[in-house]
């Protein structure tokens, strides 16, 4: 059976060597035995017994990090000084800073930017409040919120240890879009609780990007949000990550020459990515839509003891399919996975129809390892930036926000999602489609700006775009 190849932590070691006790080779070997790659060598110092040196190296994990300190000790000449993580150094004060955008060196730049001369400002938000939007920082921000009940694959681990994500959110928006984000964390998991604190302080953001709250709960918090704000509300690990599915499957449509509407999709995994997924999935055209969880197929007549399933049943699987993955598979066109690892069988794989497209998304271990399904399908997708197609979901927030704040959208709707998932379908031309590039790069500077405006258009035409991005430049 493959094995998915590990996820890379790059490690510093900084050694003390006696020259003439050991040689570098014989640290370099003893590296390589551990399972380490060394990527980079930095002399700090040298003397004439001895040299210091920061010894990069690229590990599988933390148990290798182990493993090659234990070899290094035993070495004689060779000194561990400390040992850095350099995903913990990047980290180090979080990631993040505030910036002022003017200068303040004298007393009537003091004067200006806040007491007495600010008043003047308050006074004319106080009177007309949506200047809010040109007078202050309402107009560029997006607060990224979460409870930290839902946090990548490591589940329910506090607001605190939330954190470096919601920091890392910031610094995409920031550095992808020119979005200014601020990470929240609430230490609440009372859904009343949030939606209230979200609506406290919605007044300094343009825009609320909800972001790992675990499931049903998220439902119900975006949906009372989205009620109760009139400023975009998104969470991003719903309809992010379908927006970006939905792009990756119109382009995989492409190379096999099938249509949305004729063909039958499996959706594994009926969670808040599964749920959104599948919405969008039929507002863009698709028919036949099974869900699979646990419990097997969703379907009508079952009493079930997730609400949100009972719904679901009443929209999807139009054929009324009962049992597990493995029967309800068979014909299928499209595997949609937002579940676990290895759900999905090489045999299952071979039960579907002609041009299978598999899309793996569970992370970091995806429902079945590419390799055994790559002989199998025609287009795999995956959640891992170490294969082909990774379905990721910067490629979407991103633009979504700056569209949505570019034009003062009162929400981000369906169309608006929709337009998003065909601009990032089209970024990649005909000439570069293929199996292996259904997706565009998250570094792609086309992404933004095309789902940007196909955003804005959206909003524009379903009547949510408070203003005309040109009539936004002319204000004062």
């Amino acid at each position: 059976m493959a094995i998915l190849k590990k996820a890379s932590i790059s490690i510093v070691y900084r050694l003390k060597l006696e020259t003439e006790t050991v040689s570098f080779g014989e640290i370099a070997t003893s590296i390589g035995q551990a399972g380490g790659d060394i990527v980079g060598i930095d002399i700090i110092s040298t003397g004439k017994t001895s040299t210091i040196r920061d010894i990069t190296v690229n590990v599988g994990d933390q148990a290798d990090s182990e493993l090659i300190a234990a070899r290094l000790k035993k070495l004689d000449g060779v000194s561990i000084i400390h040992i850095s993580d350099r995903t913990f150094l990047v980290h180090l004060g979080g990631k993040i800073e505030i910036q002022p955008k003017v200068p303040i060196k004298t007393r009537d730049d003091l004067s200006r930017v806040y007491t007495p001369g600010v008043a003047q400002v308050c006074t004319a938000i106080a009177e007309e409040p949506s200047k809010a939007y040109t007078l202050t920082i309402k107009r560029n921000t997006v607060a990224v919120v979460s409870d930290g009940t839902a946090v990548l694959g490591l589940g329910d681990i506090g607001p605190s240890a939330a954190m470096p994500v919601m920091e890392g959110k910031a610094m995409l928006f920031k550095q992808m879009a020119g979005v200014d984000a601020f990470p929240i964390c609430l230490d609440t998991k009372d859904p009343d609780e949030i939606v209230r604190i979200v609506k406290a302080m919605a007044p300094a953001f343009g825009g609320i990007n909800l972001e790992d709250i675990s499931s049903p709960r998220c439902f119900e918090i975006e949906e009372r949000l989205k009620q109760e704000l009139d400023i975009p509300v998104f969470h991003d690990d719903q309809h992010g990550t379908a927006v970006v599915m939905l792009a990756g499957l119109f382009n995989s449509l492409r190379l096999t020459g099938k249509k949305l509407e004729d063909i039958k999709i499996i959706v594994n995994g009926i969670g808040a990515a599964g749920i959104a997924c599948t919405k969008i999935l039929l507002a863009a055209g698709a028919r036949n839509v099974v869900g699979v969880d646990r419990a097997g197929a969703i379907h009508r007549g079952e009493n079930y003891d997730n609400p949100q399933w009972t719904r679901y049943a009443e929209f999807t699987n139009p054929d009324n399919l009962s049992g597990p993955l493995s029967e309800v598979i068979a014909g299928a066109d499209v595997f949609i996975g937002v579940s676990a690892p290895g759900i999905l069988k090489v045999d299952d794989v071979r039960r579907m129809a002609a041009d299978p497209i598999v899309f793996a998304m569970a992370n970091p271990v995806p429902e079945i390892d590419p390799d055994l399904a790559a002989p199998h399908v025609r287009v795999i997708a995956t959640g891992r930036s170490d294969h082909p197609n990774q379905i990721n979901n910067v490629l979407c927030f991103p633009g979504i926000f700056r569209g949505a704040l570019d034009c003062r959208a009162k929400e981000v709707n369906e169309a608006m999602k929709l337009a998003a998932a065909r601009a990032i379908a089209s970024v990649v031309t005909d000439d570069e489609l293929s199996e292996t590039y259904i997706i565009p790069s998250v570094f792609n500077q086309n992404v933004v700006r095309k789902v940007r405006d196909a955003v804005i258009q959206a909003a524009i035409e379903t009547g949510v775009a408070r203003k005309d991005p040109g009539e936004i430049k002319a204000e004062v």
